[in-house]
């Protein structure tokens, strides 16, 4: 049964939308416009269809030739779900689902990695160019591609809502705030295949401001790529962020700053943060690193942005990889680390080769070596304010901090990271 036409006919009429709870809602293409209050009941589910043909394509399809190296998408979504354009004072709440319905767009690539029949696929819930957003307590599952991605917004609220995806499943994001600006994301918990949080500054979406003013907080997070990401797709800068009293469990990277394009970091701040990290299959981006901020150029034609201005204090890890800051030139400096405990243990089955640093075009694409707590490689000014090894298993090296390039380490008295 087709329910599109009974859902979009709710939606037309504007104001408060009371979606019935105790059914399934098989549903094409939905558009929300200015003034609506989606309220699903207790026991709705709207479910994606599972017909590429059902959907509304507000941009175009990337193929091999215009993609740059590394990123799934330069343009504005191909396929849209849930779409919400120009409009301002709309919200989604309640305690139904939205069901994106994904194994009807993916297969089996390898039994820890499931990708799609074409590329990319539908984003589940997709905002552009929206003022006063707010999306409150329902729950996303089986994303097929970007759960939730908003472009070109300001004043955009994202509160208790749980999205729980498979994590196997390539590219089903769960936030991407893109070229948007005063944003909070607050409360949510968050299991998805790559990145549980990602801000972008994407290509397709440049005619918009940058991201900036951005607040996370008291959020759980489990990722099979990096649970709290900056970047790859950052095409112009990111500013004034705030992490803090978050979670993360299970993932393959904790905290990732990942410079790629010629968009620049600076402003960021985390704190009060538990990390927990482990190995696992090479097809996922990450290798156990609770911390990564890395620069490198995505292809011949780019010249990488900068990171500065970063601190991380307060963060309570425990991982199979230890941290790393690596930059291609002299474009990272004023990091800090304030009050770090680390311990390194062994939780997978995976070995640890050293660090992950995709997506880049030259290689290394992997540092092979066996890693140390902390690494610096042309890392400019750090800082570091209290830092606690508890503890090191057997595949780190015997020196915890490794320091090359133009890096310059000022210790404080607190420091062990130094034995």
């Amino acid at each position: 049964m087709n329910d599109t036409g009974y859902i979009q006919g709710l939606l037309d009429k504007g104001g408060v939308v009371t979606v019935p709870g105790g059914r399934v809602y098989d549903c094409g293409s939905l558009f929300i416009r200015t003034k609506t209050h989606l309220i699903l009941e207790p026991g709705a589910v709207i479910r994606a269809s599972s017909d590429i043909g059902d959907y509304y394509t507000p941009g175009v399809v990337d193929n091999d030739e215009n993609r740059g190296v590394g990123t799934p998408v330069t343009r504005k979504p191909a396929s849209v779900f849930i779409y919400i354009y120009d409009a301002e004072d709309v919200t989604i709440s309640g305690s139904g689902v939205i069901d994106g319905n994904c194994g009807a767009f993916v297969d089996f690539t390898s039994p820890y990695h499931r990708n799609g029949t074409f590329y990319p696929r539908p984003t589940l819930i997709y905002a552009e160019r929206c003022r006063r957003l707010q999306f409150r307590d329902f729950v996303i599952t089986d994303a097929p591609f970007w759960s939730l991605h908003f472009a070109g917004c300001d004043n955009v609220l994202v509160s208790g809502i749980s999205i729980d995806n498979p994590l196997d499943v390539a590219n089903c994001d769960g936030i991407d705030p893109d070229h948007s600006r005063n944003v909070r994301i607050i409360g949510c918990d968050i299991r998805c295949a790559d990145d549980c949080i990602c801000l972008k500054n994407s290509s397709g979406n440049s005619e918009y401001p940058n991201t900036r003013n951005v607040i996370i907080s008291d959020c759980t997070l489990t990722s099979t790529s990096a649970a709290l990401k900056i970047g790859t797709e950052g095409t112009a800068d990111f500013e004034d962020v705030l992490v803090q009293n978050c979670i993360i469990s299970d993932s393959n990277r904790g905290i990732s700053i990942q410079v790629r394009d010629c968009g620049s970091v600076r402003n960021v701040h985390f704190r009060n943060i538990l990390i927990r990290t482990r190995m696992f299959s090479e097809e996922w981006w990450g290798a156990a690193e609770p911390i990564a901020i890395t620069v490198a150029d995505r292809d011949a034609n780019t010249d990488a942005g900068s990171v500065s201005d970063v601190s991380f204090e307060n963060i309570h890890i425990e991982s199979e990889n230890g941290i790393i800051l690596y930059s291609d030139g002299e474009k990272i400096d004023d990091i800090t680390f304030r009050n770090i405990s680390f311990r390194g243990v062994k939780s997978s089955k995976w070995p640890v080769y050293g660090h992950d640093l995709r997506p880049r075009y030259r290689e290394p694409l992997f540092l092979r070596e066996r890693p140390h707590v902390l690494e610096l490689m042309n890392a400019g000014r750090v800082s570091i304010e209290g830092f606690e090894v508890k503890g090191v298993s057997e595949q780190f090296e015997g020196e915890y901090l490794y320091s090359s390039g133009n890096t310059k380490v000022n210790y404080d008295k607190k420091c062990d990271i130094n034995k």
